[in-house]
Protein backbone atom coordinates (compact mmCIF):
# COMPACT_ATOMS: atom_id res chain seq x y z
CA UNK A 1 0.00 0.00 0.00
CA UNK A 2 1.27 3.53 -0.76
CA UNK A 3 2.30 5.65 2.17
CA UNK A 4 -0.15 8.42 1.19
CA UNK A 5 -3.59 8.22 -0.37
CA UNK A 6 -3.48 9.30 -4.04
CA UNK A 7 -5.69 12.22 -5.02
CA UNK A 8 -6.40 14.25 -8.14
CA UNK A 9 -5.61 17.91 -8.60
CA UNK A 10 -8.86 19.67 -9.64
CA UNK A 11 -6.89 22.71 -10.77
CA UNK A 12 -4.81 20.77 -13.31
CA UNK A 13 -5.53 21.58 -16.97
CA UNK A 14 -4.93 18.76 -19.43
CA UNK A 15 -6.07 20.53 -22.58
CA UNK A 16 -7.96 23.41 -24.06
CA UNK A 17 -10.50 23.12 -26.88
CA UNK A 18 -9.01 24.23 -30.19
CA UNK A 19 -9.74 23.70 -33.86
CA UNK A 20 -13.48 23.40 -33.29
CA UNK A 21 -15.80 25.67 -35.33
CA UNK A 22 -18.03 28.09 -33.45
CA UNK A 23 -21.81 27.57 -33.64
CA UNK A 24 -23.38 28.82 -36.85
CA UNK A 25 -25.52 31.53 -35.28
CA UNK A 26 -25.94 35.27 -35.54
CA UNK A 27 -26.05 35.31 -39.33
CA UNK A 28 -28.60 36.20 -42.00
CA UNK A 29 -29.91 33.01 -43.59
CA UNK A 30 -31.23 35.04 -46.52
CA UNK A 31 -27.73 36.33 -47.33
CA UNK A 32 -27.41 33.92 -50.25
CA UNK A 33 -26.65 35.22 -53.77
CA UNK A 34 -28.51 32.35 -55.41
CA UNK A 35 -31.68 33.07 -53.44
CA UNK A 36 -31.51 36.84 -53.75
CA UNK A 37 -30.82 36.82 -57.50
CA UNK A 38 -33.68 34.38 -58.05
CA UNK A 39 -36.13 36.49 -56.05
CA UNK A 40 -35.26 39.57 -58.09
CA UNK A 41 -35.38 37.67 -61.37
CA UNK A 42 -38.83 36.24 -60.61
CA UNK A 43 -40.32 39.62 -59.82
CA UNK A 44 -40.25 40.01 -56.03
CA UNK A 45 -37.28 42.29 -55.38
CA UNK A 46 -39.62 44.46 -53.32
CA UNK A 47 -39.63 41.80 -50.57
CA UNK A 48 -35.89 41.79 -49.86
CA UNK A 49 -36.04 43.92 -46.71
CA UNK A 50 -38.63 41.58 -45.19
CA UNK A 51 -36.69 38.54 -46.39
CA UNK A 52 -33.51 39.71 -44.67
CA UNK A 53 -35.45 40.37 -41.47
CA UNK A 54 -36.72 36.80 -41.55
CA UNK A 55 -33.23 35.59 -42.38
CA UNK A 56 -31.62 37.32 -39.42
CA UNK A 57 -34.23 35.86 -37.12
CA UNK A 58 -33.78 32.39 -38.62
CA UNK A 59 -30.04 32.59 -37.99
CA UNK A 60 -30.40 33.60 -34.35
CA UNK A 61 -29.48 31.38 -31.44
CA UNK A 62 -32.99 31.74 -30.02
CA UNK A 63 -34.70 30.32 -33.11
CA UNK A 64 -32.23 27.45 -33.31
CA UNK A 65 -33.17 26.66 -29.74
CA UNK A 66 -36.85 26.75 -30.70
CA UNK A 67 -36.15 24.28 -33.50
CA UNK A 68 -34.37 21.87 -31.17
CA UNK A 69 -37.04 22.06 -28.48
CA UNK A 70 -39.94 21.65 -30.91
CA UNK A 71 -38.44 18.32 -32.00
CA UNK A 72 -37.08 17.19 -28.65
CA UNK A 73 -40.44 17.68 -26.88
CA UNK A 74 -42.81 16.06 -29.33
CA UNK A 75 -46.56 16.63 -29.69
CA UNK A 76 -48.74 14.73 -27.23
CA UNK A 77 -52.21 13.39 -27.95
CA UNK A 78 -54.98 13.87 -25.39
CA UNK A 79 -58.02 11.89 -26.48
CA UNK A 80 -60.06 12.65 -23.32
CA UNK A 81 -60.19 15.30 -20.64
CA UNK A 82 -59.93 14.53 -16.91
CA UNK A 83 -63.64 13.77 -16.72
CA UNK A 84 -63.69 11.29 -19.58
CA UNK A 85 -65.05 13.59 -22.27
CA UNK A 86 -63.68 13.01 -25.75
CA UNK A 87 -61.63 16.06 -26.80
CA UNK A 88 -59.09 14.79 -29.39
CA UNK A 89 -56.52 17.52 -28.87
CA UNK A 90 -52.78 17.63 -29.40
CA UNK A 91 -50.45 19.61 -27.15
CA UNK A 92 -47.31 21.22 -28.56
CA UNK A 93 -44.23 22.67 -26.91
CA UNK A 94 -44.21 26.49 -26.73
CA UNK A 95 -41.26 26.57 -29.15
CA UNK A 96 -43.44 24.99 -31.82
CA UNK A 97 -45.99 27.75 -31.35
CA UNK A 98 -43.22 30.35 -31.52
CA UNK A 99 -42.07 28.98 -34.89
CA UNK A 100 -45.64 28.90 -36.17
CA UNK A 101 -46.30 32.45 -35.03
CA UNK A 102 -43.35 33.80 -37.01
CA UNK A 103 -44.25 31.77 -40.11
CA UNK A 104 -47.83 33.05 -40.20
CA UNK A 105 -46.85 36.60 -39.28
CA UNK A 106 -44.26 36.71 -42.06
CA UNK A 107 -46.85 35.68 -44.64
CA UNK A 108 -45.68 32.12 -45.27
CA UNK A 109 -49.14 30.56 -44.88
CA UNK A 110 -52.07 31.78 -46.98
CA UNK A 111 -51.48 35.52 -47.16
CA UNK A 112 -49.97 35.51 -50.67
CA UNK A 113 -53.43 34.80 -52.07
CA UNK A 114 -54.65 38.13 -50.66
CA UNK A 115 -51.60 40.08 -51.87
CA UNK A 116 -52.17 41.72 -55.24
CA UNK A 117 -48.54 42.71 -55.78
CA UNK A 118 -46.79 40.93 -58.68
CA UNK A 119 -44.32 38.47 -57.21
CA UNK A 120 -46.32 37.82 -54.03
CA UNK A 121 -46.01 34.05 -54.41
CA UNK A 122 -42.28 34.36 -55.11
CA UNK A 123 -41.83 36.44 -51.97
CA UNK A 124 -43.73 33.85 -50.00
CA UNK A 125 -41.66 31.00 -51.52
CA UNK A 126 -38.39 32.71 -50.65
CA UNK A 127 -39.54 33.33 -47.09
CA UNK A 128 -40.64 29.72 -46.80
CA UNK A 129 -37.19 28.53 -47.91
CA UNK A 130 -35.37 30.80 -45.48
CA UNK A 131 -37.58 29.96 -42.50
CA UNK A 132 -38.25 26.23 -43.04
CA UNK A 133 -34.53 25.50 -43.30
CA UNK A 134 -34.38 26.27 -39.60
CA UNK A 135 -37.07 23.73 -38.68
CA UNK A 136 -38.97 21.73 -41.27
CA UNK A 137 -41.76 20.11 -39.25
CA UNK A 138 -43.89 23.18 -38.61
CA UNK A 139 -43.75 23.93 -42.33
CA UNK A 140 -46.35 21.21 -42.94
CA UNK A 141 -49.40 23.10 -41.56
CA UNK A 142 -48.05 26.31 -43.08
CA UNK A 143 -47.79 24.67 -46.49
CA UNK A 144 -51.23 23.05 -46.35
CA UNK A 145 -52.84 26.35 -45.39
CA UNK A 146 -51.21 28.00 -48.39
CA UNK A 147 -52.31 25.18 -50.67
CA UNK A 148 -55.93 24.99 -49.47
CA UNK A 149 -56.99 28.38 -50.81
CA UNK A 150 -57.08 27.63 -54.57
CA UNK A 151 -58.92 24.35 -53.96
CA UNK A 152 -61.47 26.04 -51.69
CA UNK A 153 -62.22 28.55 -54.43
CA UNK A 154 -64.06 25.80 -56.29
CA UNK A 155 -66.91 26.62 -53.89
CA UNK A 156 -67.21 30.43 -53.80
CA UNK A 157 -69.57 30.48 -50.81
CA UNK A 158 -67.12 28.51 -48.67
CA UNK A 159 -64.20 30.59 -49.92
CA UNK A 160 -66.05 33.78 -49.02
CA UNK A 161 -66.46 32.52 -45.47
CA UNK A 162 -63.05 31.01 -44.80
CA UNK A 163 -60.52 32.56 -47.18
CA UNK A 164 -60.14 35.87 -45.31
CA UNK A 165 -59.11 33.91 -42.22
CA UNK A 166 -56.87 31.49 -44.12
CA UNK A 167 -55.01 34.45 -45.63
CA UNK A 168 -54.65 36.22 -42.28
CA UNK A 169 -51.23 36.92 -40.76
CA UNK A 170 -52.50 36.15 -37.26
CA UNK A 171 -51.56 32.84 -35.64
CA UNK A 172 -54.49 31.92 -33.40
CA UNK A 173 -54.08 28.32 -32.13
CA UNK A 174 -56.72 26.32 -30.31
CA UNK A 175 -60.06 24.77 -31.26
CA UNK A 176 -62.72 27.45 -31.29
CA UNK A 177 -65.53 28.57 -33.58
CA UNK A 178 -63.82 29.61 -36.85
CA UNK A 179 -65.71 32.89 -37.06
CA UNK A 180 -64.41 33.92 -33.64
CA UNK A 181 -60.74 33.43 -34.53
CA UNK A 182 -58.27 35.91 -36.01
CA UNK A 183 -56.75 33.37 -38.37
CA UNK A 184 -57.24 29.77 -39.51
CA UNK A 185 -55.00 26.90 -40.56
CA UNK A 186 -55.96 24.15 -43.02
CA UNK A 187 -54.98 20.54 -43.58
CA UNK A 188 -55.92 17.66 -45.84
CA UNK A 189 -57.03 14.04 -45.50
CA UNK A 190 -56.58 11.98 -48.64
CA UNK A 191 -54.99 8.59 -48.02
CA UNK A 192 -56.49 5.53 -46.31
CA UNK A 193 -55.06 2.25 -45.03
CA UNK A 194 -56.12 0.10 -47.94
CA UNK A 195 -55.15 2.44 -50.74
CA UNK A 196 -52.47 4.96 -49.87
CA UNK A 197 -51.70 6.77 -53.10
CA UNK A 198 -54.59 4.99 -54.83
CA UNK A 199 -57.26 7.34 -53.48
CA UNK A 200 -59.84 5.76 -55.81
CA UNK A 201 -59.78 2.85 -53.36
CA UNK A 202 -60.97 5.11 -50.52
CA UNK A 203 -63.89 3.73 -48.55
CA UNK A 204 -64.84 6.76 -46.44
CA UNK A 205 -68.44 7.54 -47.40
CA UNK A 206 -70.37 10.80 -47.67
CA UNK A 207 -74.15 11.15 -47.39
CA UNK A 208 -75.95 14.39 -48.26
CA UNK A 209 -78.34 15.91 -45.72
CA UNK A 210 -81.54 17.96 -46.28
CA UNK A 211 -79.68 21.14 -45.27
CA UNK A 212 -77.10 20.48 -48.06
CA UNK A 213 -74.39 19.57 -45.58
CA UNK A 214 -72.90 16.05 -45.72
CA UNK A 215 -72.03 13.40 -43.16
CA UNK A 216 -68.78 11.43 -43.47
CA UNK A 217 -67.98 8.00 -42.06
CA UNK A 218 -64.59 6.28 -42.30
CA UNK A 219 -60.90 6.56 -41.45
CA UNK A 220 -57.89 8.41 -42.82
CA UNK A 221 -54.40 7.01 -42.64
CA UNK A 222 -52.04 10.01 -42.65
CA UNK A 223 -53.56 13.36 -41.72
CA UNK A 224 -50.97 15.84 -40.52
CA UNK A 225 -51.52 18.78 -38.20
CA UNK A 226 -54.80 17.55 -36.66
CA UNK A 227 -55.12 20.72 -34.57
CA UNK A 228 -55.63 22.78 -37.72
CA UNK A 229 -59.05 24.36 -38.06
CA UNK A 230 -60.21 23.02 -41.43
CA UNK A 231 -59.46 19.98 -43.56
CA UNK A 232 -60.04 19.14 -47.21
CA UNK A 233 -61.00 15.48 -47.28
CA UNK A 234 -61.78 12.94 -50.01
CA UNK A 235 -64.80 10.67 -49.56
CA UNK A 236 -67.06 8.52 -51.72
CA UNK A 237 -70.34 10.29 -52.56
CA UNK A 238 -73.11 8.72 -54.68
CA UNK A 239 -71.61 10.33 -57.82
CA UNK A 240 -68.09 9.19 -56.96
CA UNK A 241 -65.01 10.39 -55.11
CA UNK A 242 -65.59 13.97 -53.96
CA UNK A 243 -63.83 16.69 -51.98
CA UNK A 244 -65.26 17.98 -48.70
CA UNK A 245 -64.46 20.68 -46.18
CA UNK A 246 -64.34 19.35 -42.62
CA UNK A 247 -64.04 21.89 -39.77
CA UNK A 248 -62.81 20.78 -36.35
CA UNK A 249 -65.34 23.14 -34.72
CA UNK A 250 -68.78 23.77 -36.23
CA UNK A 251 -70.29 27.23 -36.67
CA UNK A 252 -72.40 26.82 -33.53
CA UNK A 253 -69.28 26.18 -31.45
CA UNK A 254 -69.75 22.42 -31.02
CA UNK A 255 -66.92 19.98 -31.73
CA UNK A 256 -67.17 18.09 -34.99
CA UNK A 257 -66.47 14.35 -34.78
CA UNK A 258 -62.75 14.00 -35.47
CA UNK A 259 -61.53 11.10 -33.36
CA UNK A 260 -57.74 10.92 -33.36
CA UNK A 261 -56.86 7.23 -33.03
CA UNK A 262 -53.14 7.82 -32.62
CA UNK A 263 -50.20 9.99 -33.68
CA UNK A 264 -47.66 8.55 -36.07
CA UNK A 265 -44.23 7.64 -34.69
CA UNK A 266 -42.21 9.03 -37.59
CA UNK A 267 -38.61 8.92 -38.73
CA UNK A 268 -38.36 12.71 -38.79
CA UNK A 269 -40.68 15.71 -38.96
CA UNK A 270 -41.26 14.99 -35.32
CA UNK A 271 -42.34 18.47 -34.28
CA UNK A 272 -45.38 18.05 -36.53
CA UNK A 273 -48.22 15.80 -35.38
CA UNK A 274 -49.47 13.35 -38.00
CA UNK A 275 -52.59 11.42 -37.12
CA UNK A 276 -55.13 8.76 -37.99
CA UNK A 277 -58.56 10.36 -37.59
CA UNK A 278 -61.92 8.58 -37.59
CA UNK A 279 -65.02 10.24 -39.05
CA UNK A 280 -68.36 9.12 -37.67
CA UNK A 281 -71.33 11.24 -38.69
CA UNK A 282 -68.82 14.02 -39.23
CA UNK A 283 -70.25 17.22 -40.68
CA UNK A 284 -68.75 18.36 -43.99
CA UNK A 285 -69.52 20.59 -46.96
CA UNK A 286 -68.96 19.71 -50.60
CA UNK A 287 -66.10 21.54 -52.34
CA UNK A 288 -66.36 21.61 -56.11
CA UNK A 289 -68.56 19.25 -58.08
CA UNK A 290 -69.70 15.90 -56.70
CA UNK A 291 -67.66 13.09 -58.19
CA UNK A 292 -64.80 15.45 -59.13
CA UNK A 293 -62.85 15.19 -55.90
CA UNK A 294 -59.45 14.49 -57.38
CA UNK A 295 -59.73 17.32 -59.88
CA UNK A 296 -60.75 19.66 -57.06
CA UNK A 297 -58.10 18.72 -54.54
CA UNK A 298 -55.36 18.55 -57.19
CA UNK A 299 -55.15 22.33 -56.88
CA UNK A 300 -54.04 21.80 -53.30
CA UNK A 301 -51.71 18.95 -54.25
CA UNK A 302 -49.95 21.09 -56.87
CA UNK A 303 -49.22 23.80 -54.33
CA UNK A 304 -48.01 21.36 -51.69
CA UNK A 305 -45.76 19.75 -54.30
CA UNK A 306 -44.30 23.18 -54.92
CA UNK A 307 -43.56 23.43 -51.21
CA UNK A 308 -41.96 19.99 -51.28
CA UNK A 309 -39.52 21.35 -53.87
CA UNK A 310 -38.94 24.52 -51.85
CA UNK A 311 -38.53 22.57 -48.63
CA UNK A 312 -36.03 20.14 -50.14
CA UNK A 313 -34.06 22.98 -51.69
CA UNK A 314 -34.08 24.68 -48.29
CA UNK A 315 -32.96 21.55 -46.44
CA UNK A 316 -30.17 20.96 -48.94
CA UNK A 317 -29.01 24.55 -48.57
CA UNK A 318 -29.14 24.39 -44.76
CA UNK A 319 -26.94 21.28 -44.76
CA UNK A 320 -24.51 22.87 -47.22
CA UNK A 321 -24.28 25.98 -45.03
CA UNK A 322 -23.32 23.83 -42.04
CA UNK A 323 -20.71 21.95 -44.07
CA UNK A 324 -19.21 25.15 -45.48
CA UNK A 325 -19.14 26.78 -42.03
CA UNK A 326 -17.35 23.76 -40.57
CA UNK A 327 -14.82 23.70 -43.40
CA UNK A 328 -14.04 27.40 -42.99
CA UNK A 329 -13.22 26.98 -39.30
CA UNK A 330 -11.47 23.61 -39.19
CA UNK A 331 -7.80 22.91 -39.93
CA UNK A 332 -6.66 19.53 -41.18
CA UNK A 333 -3.15 18.42 -42.12
CA UNK A 334 -1.75 21.91 -41.82
CA UNK A 335 -4.37 23.80 -43.83
CA UNK A 336 -7.93 25.00 -43.43
CA UNK A 337 -10.35 22.30 -44.46
CA UNK A 338 -12.00 24.49 -47.07
CA UNK A 339 -8.62 24.82 -48.83
CA UNK A 340 -8.07 21.08 -49.06
CA UNK A 341 -8.54 20.08 -52.73
CA UNK A 342 -10.82 17.11 -52.15
CA UNK A 343 -13.05 18.94 -49.69
CA UNK A 344 -13.32 21.79 -52.19
CA UNK A 345 -14.54 19.28 -54.75
CA UNK A 346 -17.18 17.96 -52.35
CA UNK A 347 -18.41 21.41 -51.35
CA UNK A 348 -18.48 22.62 -54.96
CA UNK A 349 -20.51 19.58 -56.00
CA UNK A 350 -22.98 20.16 -53.17
CA UNK A 351 -23.14 23.85 -54.08
CA UNK A 352 -24.10 22.94 -57.66
CA UNK A 353 -26.88 20.71 -56.34
CA UNK A 354 -28.14 23.43 -54.04
CA UNK A 355 -28.04 26.20 -56.63
CA UNK A 356 -29.86 24.09 -59.22
CA UNK A 357 -32.58 23.18 -56.70
CA UNK A 358 -33.04 26.75 -55.46
CA UNK A 359 -33.15 28.20 -58.96
CA UNK A 360 -35.73 25.66 -60.10
CA UNK A 361 -37.89 26.13 -56.99
CA UNK A 362 -38.02 29.89 -57.47
CA UNK A 363 -38.79 29.46 -61.17
CA UNK A 364 -41.83 27.36 -60.21
CA UNK A 365 -42.91 29.98 -57.69
CA UNK A 366 -42.67 32.62 -60.41
CA UNK A 367 -44.82 30.47 -62.66
CA UNK A 368 -47.44 30.14 -59.91
CA UNK A 369 -47.48 33.89 -59.50
CA UNK A 370 -47.91 34.58 -63.21
CA UNK A 371 -50.42 31.76 -63.67
CA UNK A 372 -52.61 33.32 -60.96
CA UNK A 373 -52.59 36.50 -63.03
CA UNK A 374 -53.90 34.74 -66.11
CA UNK A 375 -50.76 33.52 -67.90
CA UNK A 376 -51.92 30.28 -69.53
CA UNK A 377 -48.43 29.34 -70.72
CA UNK A 378 -47.10 29.50 -67.17
CA UNK A 379 -50.02 27.39 -65.96
CA UNK A 380 -49.23 24.79 -68.63
CA UNK A 381 -45.54 24.87 -67.68
CA UNK A 382 -46.43 24.18 -64.04
CA UNK A 383 -48.43 21.08 -64.93
CA UNK A 384 -45.34 19.27 -66.19
CA UNK A 385 -42.51 21.09 -64.44
CA UNK A 386 -43.94 20.68 -60.93
CA UNK A 387 -43.99 16.88 -61.23
CA UNK A 388 -40.49 16.88 -62.71
CA UNK A 389 -39.06 19.15 -60.01
CA UNK A 390 -40.88 17.37 -57.19
CA UNK A 391 -39.39 14.05 -58.29
CA UNK A 392 -35.78 15.13 -58.66
CA UNK A 393 -35.16 17.84 -56.07
CA UNK A 394 -36.78 15.72 -53.36
CA UNK A 395 -34.82 12.65 -54.46
CA UNK A 396 -31.52 14.51 -54.21
CA UNK A 397 -32.03 15.97 -50.74
CA UNK A 398 -31.24 12.82 -48.68
CA UNK A 399 -28.01 12.18 -50.59
CA UNK A 400 -26.92 15.81 -50.36
CA UNK A 401 -27.66 16.07 -46.63
CA UNK A 402 -25.81 12.81 -45.95
CA UNK A 403 -22.75 14.11 -47.79
CA UNK A 404 -22.89 17.43 -45.97
CA UNK A 405 -23.18 15.61 -42.64
CA UNK A 406 -20.06 13.61 -43.52
CA UNK A 407 -18.16 16.87 -44.05
CA UNK A 408 -18.47 17.44 -40.30
CA UNK A 409 -17.23 13.94 -39.50
CA UNK A 410 -18.22 12.67 -36.08
CA UNK A 411 -19.38 16.15 -35.12
CA UNK A 412 -22.10 15.86 -37.75
CA UNK A 413 -23.32 12.58 -36.30
CA UNK A 414 -23.89 14.22 -32.92
CA UNK A 415 -27.40 15.53 -32.23
CA UNK A 416 -26.03 18.82 -30.93
CA UNK A 417 -24.90 19.74 -34.44
CA UNK A 418 -28.45 19.70 -35.78
CA UNK A 419 -27.36 17.61 -38.75
CA UNK A 420 -29.10 14.38 -37.64
CA UNK A 421 -32.42 16.24 -37.59
CA UNK A 422 -31.79 17.56 -41.11
CA UNK A 423 -30.97 14.00 -42.17
CA UNK A 424 -34.09 12.48 -40.61
CA UNK A 425 -36.26 15.14 -42.24
CA UNK A 426 -34.65 14.72 -45.68
CA UNK A 427 -36.69 11.77 -47.06
CA UNK A 428 -40.10 13.23 -46.21
CA UNK A 429 -40.66 15.49 -49.21
CA UNK A 430 -39.94 12.59 -51.56
CA UNK A 431 -42.89 10.73 -50.01
CA UNK A 432 -45.38 13.49 -49.21
CA UNK A 433 -47.83 14.40 -52.00
CA UNK A 434 -46.78 11.50 -54.16
CA UNK A 435 -43.66 9.35 -54.09
CA UNK A 436 -41.16 9.17 -56.93
CA UNK A 437 -43.20 6.69 -58.93
CA UNK A 438 -46.34 8.79 -58.60
CA UNK A 439 -44.65 11.87 -59.97
CA UNK A 440 -42.94 9.96 -62.76
CA UNK A 441 -46.28 8.56 -63.90
CA UNK A 442 -47.89 11.97 -63.46
CA UNK A 443 -45.35 13.30 -65.95
CA UNK A 444 -46.52 10.69 -68.45
CA UNK A 445 -50.15 11.66 -67.91
CA UNK A 446 -49.36 15.31 -68.52
CA UNK A 447 -47.54 14.45 -71.74
CA UNK A 448 -50.46 12.30 -72.94
CA UNK A 449 -53.38 14.51 -71.92
CA UNK A 450 -52.05 18.05 -71.95
CA UNK A 451 -49.75 18.63 -74.93
CA UNK A 452 -49.66 22.34 -74.13
CA UNK A 453 -47.67 21.47 -71.00
CA UNK A 454 -44.95 19.92 -73.14
CA UNK A 455 -44.97 22.94 -75.44
CA UNK A 456 -44.39 25.25 -72.47
CA UNK A 457 -41.72 22.94 -71.05
CA UNK A 458 -39.95 22.84 -74.40
CA UNK A 459 -40.04 26.62 -74.74
CA UNK A 460 -38.47 27.00 -71.30
CA UNK A 461 -35.58 24.70 -72.15
CA UNK A 462 -35.06 26.05 -75.66
CA UNK A 463 -34.72 29.57 -74.29
CA UNK A 464 -31.10 28.52 -73.73
CA UNK A 465 -30.64 26.94 -77.17
CA UNK A 466 -27.15 27.37 -78.54
CA UNK A 467 -25.63 28.59 -75.28
CA UNK A 468 -24.04 25.27 -74.31
CA UNK A 469 -23.42 22.34 -76.64
CA UNK A 470 -23.85 19.76 -73.86
CA UNK A 471 -27.27 21.16 -73.01
CA UNK A 472 -28.31 21.11 -76.68
CA UNK A 473 -27.25 17.46 -77.03
CA UNK A 474 -29.01 16.46 -73.81
CA UNK A 475 -32.23 18.16 -74.93
CA UNK A 476 -32.21 16.41 -78.32
CA UNK A 477 -31.79 13.06 -76.59
CA UNK A 478 -34.52 13.86 -74.06
CA UNK A 479 -37.04 14.78 -76.76
CA UNK A 480 -36.67 11.30 -78.20
CA UNK A 481 -37.20 9.73 -74.78
CA UNK A 482 -40.36 11.73 -74.19
CA UNK A 483 -42.17 9.85 -76.96
CA UNK A 484 -44.87 7.76 -75.25
CA UNK A 485 -44.06 4.22 -76.32
CA UNK A 486 -45.50 1.05 -74.81
CA UNK A 487 -42.66 0.74 -72.30
CA UNK A 488 -42.93 4.38 -71.13
CA UNK A 489 -44.04 3.47 -67.57
CA UNK A 490 -41.06 1.14 -67.18
CA UNK A 491 -38.54 3.82 -68.07
CA UNK A 492 -40.41 6.79 -66.57
CA UNK A 493 -37.86 7.36 -63.80
CA UNK A 494 -35.01 7.62 -66.26
CA UNK A 495 -36.96 10.11 -68.34
CA UNK A 496 -38.12 12.33 -65.49
CA UNK A 497 -34.62 12.43 -64.01
CA UNK A 498 -33.19 13.55 -67.31
CA UNK A 499 -36.00 16.06 -67.79
CA UNK A 500 -35.19 17.63 -64.42
CA UNK A 501 -31.48 17.89 -65.17
CA UNK A 502 -32.06 19.41 -68.60
CA UNK A 503 -34.50 21.93 -67.13
CA UNK A 504 -32.06 22.85 -64.38
CA UNK A 505 -29.27 23.09 -66.95
CA UNK A 506 -31.29 25.51 -69.06
CA UNK A 507 -32.02 27.72 -66.05
CA UNK A 508 -28.39 27.78 -64.91
CA UNK A 509 -27.03 28.46 -68.39
CA UNK A 510 -29.28 31.51 -68.60
CA UNK A 511 -29.03 32.80 -65.05
CA UNK A 512 -25.97 31.49 -63.17
CA UNK A 513 -22.31 32.50 -63.50
CA UNK A 514 -20.43 30.63 -66.20
CA UNK A 515 -18.40 28.65 -63.65
CA UNK A 516 -21.62 27.22 -62.21
CA UNK A 517 -23.40 26.44 -65.48
CA UNK A 518 -20.25 24.98 -67.03
CA UNK A 519 -19.65 22.67 -64.06
CA UNK A 520 -23.32 21.65 -63.99
CA UNK A 521 -23.50 20.82 -67.69
CA UNK A 522 -20.20 18.94 -67.56
CA UNK A 523 -21.10 16.86 -64.52
CA UNK A 524 -24.88 16.42 -64.77
CA UNK A 525 -25.52 16.48 -68.51
CA UNK A 526 -22.26 15.26 -70.06
CA UNK A 527 -21.62 12.81 -67.23
CA UNK A 528 -18.07 13.94 -66.39
CA UNK A 529 -18.28 12.88 -62.74
CA UNK A 530 -18.56 9.81 -60.55
CA UNK A 531 -21.60 8.51 -58.72
CA UNK A 532 -20.93 10.27 -55.41
CA UNK A 533 -20.58 13.94 -54.54
CA UNK A 534 -17.04 15.30 -54.76
CA UNK A 535 -16.20 13.70 -58.10
CA UNK A 536 -16.19 16.77 -60.35
CA UNK A 537 -13.56 16.80 -63.10
CA UNK A 538 -10.12 18.17 -62.31
CA UNK A 539 -10.53 21.11 -64.69
CA UNK A 540 -13.71 22.37 -62.96
CA UNK A 541 -13.56 26.02 -61.90
CA UNK A 542 -13.99 25.24 -58.21
CA UNK A 543 -13.17 28.80 -57.17
CA UNK A 544 -16.01 30.15 -59.29
CA UNK A 545 -18.49 27.65 -57.89
CA UNK A 546 -17.41 28.08 -54.27
CA UNK A 547 -17.94 31.83 -54.47
CA UNK A 548 -21.66 30.99 -54.34
CA UNK A 549 -21.48 29.17 -51.00
CA UNK A 550 -24.01 30.42 -48.42
CA UNK A 551 -22.96 31.89 -45.09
Amino acid sequence: MPAATPHSNPTAVTHEVTNQPPPLTGHDVADDPVLLEGVAREGAEWCLEDLHRTGRLAGSEQVQRWADEANRYEPELRTHDRYGNRIDEVDFHPSYHALMDVAVREGLAGSAWADERPGAHVARAAGFMVWSGTEAGHGCPISMTYAAVPALRHSPDLAKTYEPLLTSRAYDPGLRTPGEKQGLLAGMGMTEKQGGTDVRANTTTAAEQPDRSWRLRGHKWFTSAPMNDLFLVLAQAPAGLSCFLVPRVLPDGSRNTFRIQRLKDKLGNRSNASSEPEFDDTVAWLVGAEGRGVRTIIEMVTMTRLDCVLGSASGTRAALAQAAHHARHRSVFGAELIDQPLMRNVLADLALESEAATTLGLRLAGAVDRAQRGDSTERAFLRLATAVAKYWVCKRQPAAVAEALECLGGNGYDEASGMPRLYRDAPLNGIWEGSGNVNALDMLRALAREPESFDAFRAEIEAAAGADRRLDVAWRELRNRLVLTEDAPLRARRVIERAALVLQGSLLVRHAPHAVSDAFCASRLAGDRGLAFGTLAADTDLDGVLQRLPC
